[in-house]
């Protein structure tokens, strides 16, 4: 897996027990507001091991054991399979 990095396109392989909000007062949210499989753009970097990623739904702060790093080789894959 490659490391993650503010811009990386990303897709959420497991969902945490909540979703916490990247609000500047963050909001827990139920989990299930993100799809298995969603895909998403790391924008930010936060502290604790946190990263800022902006799906369709908002921007939720996650940890990278949440997510996967989506290739430009898997994208292409993907426009052309």
């Amino acid at each position: 897996m490659a490391d993650l990095f503010v811009g990386a396109q990303v897709r959420l392989i497991a969902r945490p027990p909540y979703l916490k909000t990247a609000d500047p007062m963050p909001m827990l949210r139920p989990p299930d507001l993100l799809a298995i499989a969603a895909e998403g753009m790391v924008v930010d970097r936060r502290p604790a091991g946190y990263w800022g990623v902006k799906f369709d739904r908002g921007i939720f702060l996650l940890e990278s054991q949440y997510l996967e790093v989506i290739t430009p080789q898997e994208k292409k894959n993907e426009v052309s399979g």
